[in-house]
């Protein structure tokens, strides 16, 4: 039987190795080698080792990059675009892509593409986009795809053109781009112009899911509620809707209220509805309460002024440990520990780019939330 001082003695252990190879890193990164500078840099994004500290990642990257790794320069081009461990300066992250991209590094061209087509930190300069993105596509980036099925699905900066751009979106969910397979799947379940086919939705939807693609999940488990006889199993919906609304779906949140609310596939709980409801007020803000009113409404002649108060103070000290709207749940490469899985958030408004943050916690924190039920009953949960 393993007992409690055993294991407290194989984590202390575990923290010392870790602690051990920070220290190791440290004194090869003064010395100049960039492959430490870029781990280390890593060490200190994820707290992995050595307490968390953004300021020290980003001047660890930096010195990285300015040691020529082109990864590096990715990676300290999208801090100075998100103001992580730095102030927010476009010239400088535009300056980083740019040197990544002449490197041939697709993640610079990419970037640097988006920088054109949203005129970030550059004039805005779509053909320039295109460029970058078909360069990048031809260096085996599935994303850049996805960019170009954008462009010409909605006519930015080239003519529209659908059927081109449902080439694209093949093109990039060939090479297992989580965001091209997602709006392929889109087109075969939602778009009006376009032959529906759910099944071969639901197909590419998964796809997605597995590439970490959070609007994926809230696809897929929506449809699967409307078609349950393409669900692999009655459990499959749920935890689906349930991994997005933590990752900050609101739409995602509303839904879980509406099956808490009407009692399909879980037990009707009127407190539990209404606690869904304001977190997806909380993560939708003014849309989501304009299309929530009624149902807020409706709950509140059912609860009591304690209990409304009581919801509300669970949702806003929730919501404050989870503000972020995650977009892609990105997954570990074996191989480059200098650069860790991060999870993206959507750019919230008045800023130019996402945050990131570890990937590996989030997928830690979410096993937690979701083993600890989701969708609680009772008078004793929020």
């Amino acid at each position: 039987m393993v007992v409690l001082s055993e294991l407290i003695t194989a984590a202390s252990a575990q923290l010392s190795s870790e602690a051990l190879k920070v220290n190791r890193l440290q004194i090869k990164a003064e010395q100049g080698s960039v492959r430490e500078e870029a781990e280390l840099a890593a060490a200190y994004f994820t707290g992995n080792g050595v307490a968390k500290d953004l300021s020290q990642a980003a001047r660890w990257y930096e010195k990285a990059a300015e040691g020529g790794d082109p990864l590096a320069q990715v990676q300290i081009g999208y801090f100075y675009q998100a103001g992580i461990g730095v102030p927010v300066d476009l010239v400088q992250a535009v300056h980083w892509y740019e040197l990544s991209a002449a490197a041939g590094n697709p993640r610079g061209m990419e970037n640097l593409g988006v920088a054109y087509i949203k005129g970030i930190g550059v004039q805005k300069n779509p053909e320039m986009a295109r460029h970058l993105f078909t360069e990048a596509f031809h260096k085996g980036c599935g994303s850049c795809a996805s960019y170009l099925g954008h462009m010409f699905y909605f006519g930015l900066g080239v003519p529209m053109n659908k059927a081109t751009a449902e080439d694209w979106y093949k093109s990039g969910t060939r090479m297992h781009d989580p965001m091209a397979t997602y709006n392929l799947g889109l087109l075969y379940s939602e778009s009006q112009e376009h032959v529906h086919d759910f099944g071969k939705a639901a197909k590419l939807f998964r796809t997605s899911v597995q590439g970490g693609y959070v609007p994926a999940m809230h696809a897929l488990g929506l449809l699967l509620l409307k078609h349950p006889d393409l669900a692999k199993s009655s459990r499959e919906a749920l935890p689906l809707i349930e991994t997005a609304s933590y990752a900050g779906n609101w739409r995602s949140s509303m839904v879980l209220g509406i099956l808490a609310r009407d009692g399909n596939g879980v037990t009707a709980d009127p407190k539990v509805a209404y606690y869904h409801f304001q977190i997806a007020v909380r993560q939708g803000g003014e849309e989501a309460q304009k299309l929530l009113a009624h149902d807020l409404n409706a709950l509140e002649a059912k609860l009591s002024a304690d209990k409304q108060s009581s919801v509300k103070s669970s949702a806003d000290a929730w919501y404050e440990q989870h503000h972020l709207t995650l977009v892609l749940i990105g997954k570990d490469v074996k191989g480059t520990p200098a650069f860790p899985a991060t999870a993206i958030a959507a750019a919230s408004p008045g800023s130019y780019i996402g945050e990131l943050v570890s990937a590996t916690d989030f997928r830690k924190n979410a096993a937690t939330y979701l083993d600890l039920n989701l969708s609680p009953e009772g008078d004793e949960k929020p």
